[in-house]
């Protein structure tokens, strides 16, 4: 957890409201940081829902696979969430540290140890010692309040700049629900379902098959959609936990993920998925510009998230980025290696919707002044045409600097 906040961080931190169903309580265990707290406890009533999706790592951590199996149950009432060590490479080790965490969580909930949900973030390939969650979790259990969102986001943290957390209230039939996110990652992001760790909470009564299709459809144009280095973690974690509490005030209770009486709700959860997505991006390690590219006139929706993809994790077009020069040069290599459709001739490309290049040349407007100034915003947009036919996508991601360097030199220091 760095001292020094992202230039890139919102400037406005949401009040988190009360989610009924919902307690969370943090402690320091003591798991690889000190003077922090490391591990989050979050208790939800009997009967609450949940939802979740993973990493396609083939080599996932030992909480992942827990998770997965647990996951065909579709009932939680128990998160636990440490900082520090990913329990990840770790073997059998691994496994039993997940056991005697699950066993020491259902102990201090009182619930089935097949209702306790895991999560671990940190440096990857060290044993997990679980025996220091002995007496740390059922102090949290007899703590645990409904209520501060941002100190658990916070007690998730790693190389993370700030809590990143977002939250919505909507209508549900006649009446209110709400729901709160909060997620971590900062590095090794290049999600293949989710982010680092990110946990959704609602009082709405969705089933868990309904939540399940909700959030398998949310993840594909927020956090898929979000690289900060190309790198894939093994602990990728995003899981969503509906208590249902809002039934006793007229909410109805949702079976199916196209029930239309769950579309403002939709709308509202992908938005949330969206913002703690965009946070993730503003908080790349080093990161000092928030970029988001865009490509249209693919063949595909598919093939423009491809090109895009290819674009957004070029370290050449990232580090152009990162030293304000809009090198559309290196836009262009990035495109022609994505191995997707693209005619060299067709080819237009714009930075902060000043257009550089067009019909594979350079724009015959070309102002290397006006672009150098629009380079020097904190945000950029690269919008990319292929001229090629309807498909649209858009990605976020940010520049490449020193910084990431020296952070990820020293992880483990």
């Amino acid at each position: 957890m760095s001292s020094t906040v992202s230039p890139l961080a919102p400037k406005n931190v949401p009040d988190m409201p009360v989610i009924a169903g919902v307690r969370l309580a943090t402690a320091e265990a003591g798991i690889r940081y000190k003077n922090r707290t490391d591990v989050l406890l979050a208790i939800m009533d009997k009967g609450t829902a949940v939802a979740g999706v993973f990493t396609k790592s083939k080599c996932p951590s030992a909480p992942v696979e827990w998770c997965r199996a647990k996951l065909k149950g579709g009932k939680a009432r128990a998160l636990v969430v440490n900082s520090g060590n990913a329990n990840a490479f770790t073997g059998k080790t691994g496994r039993g540290s997940t056991a005697l965490t699950a066993k020491i969580a259902a102990k201090a909930v009182g619930c089935s140890e097949s209702e306790i949900f895991l999560a671990s973030t940190g440096v990857i390939g060290e044993p997990l010692d679980a025996t220091k969650f002995d007496g740390v979790l059922g102090r949290l259990a007899e703590t645990a309040e409904a209520g501060d969102y941002l100190a658990a986001a916070k007690a998730i943290m790693t190389t993370d700049t700030f809590p990143k957390v977002a939250t919505a209230t909507v209508k549900l039939g006649k009446a209110k629900v709400t729901i709160n996110g909060m997620a971590k990652g900062a590095g090794m992001i290049a999600p293949d379902m989710a982010t680092m760790l990110s946990f959704i909470f609602t009082d709405a009564p969705i089933a868990p098959a309904a939540l399940q299709a909700l959030l398998k459809a949310g993840v594909e144009d927020t956090f898929n959609a979000v690289t900060i280095d190309g790198d894939t973690s093994t602990s990728d974690t995003l899981l969503a936990f509906a208590t249902g509490a809002a039934a006793e005030h007229g909410a109805p209770k949702i079976s199916r993920a196209s029930d239309p009486r769950l579309k403002a709700f939709t709308k509202a959860f992908n938005q949330i998925l969206a913002n703690l997505s965009e946070q993730v991006a503003r908080d790349g390690e080093g990161a000092r510009k928030l970029v988001e590219i865009t490509v249209e006139g693919a063949k595909t929706k598919a093939s423009a998230r491809k090109i895009a993809m290819s674009i957004a994790n070029s370290p050449l077009v990232k580090t152009a980025i990162a030293g304000e020069d809009a090198n559309w040069g290196r836009v262009v290599m990035a495109v022609g290696k994505a191995g997707e459709p693209a005619d060299r001739d067709k080819l237009s490309i714009a930075f902060n919707g000043i257009r550089v290049a067009k019909s594979g040349a350079r724009d015959p407007s070309y102002d290397e002044a006006q672009v150098s100034e629009a380079m020097k915003a904190p945000e950029i947009a690269i919008k990319v045409s292929l001229g090629l036919g309807k498909g649209r996508d858009r990605v976020l991601t940010c520049d490449l600097t020193k910084e990431y360097v020296a952070i990820n030199g020293d992880y483990r220091s």
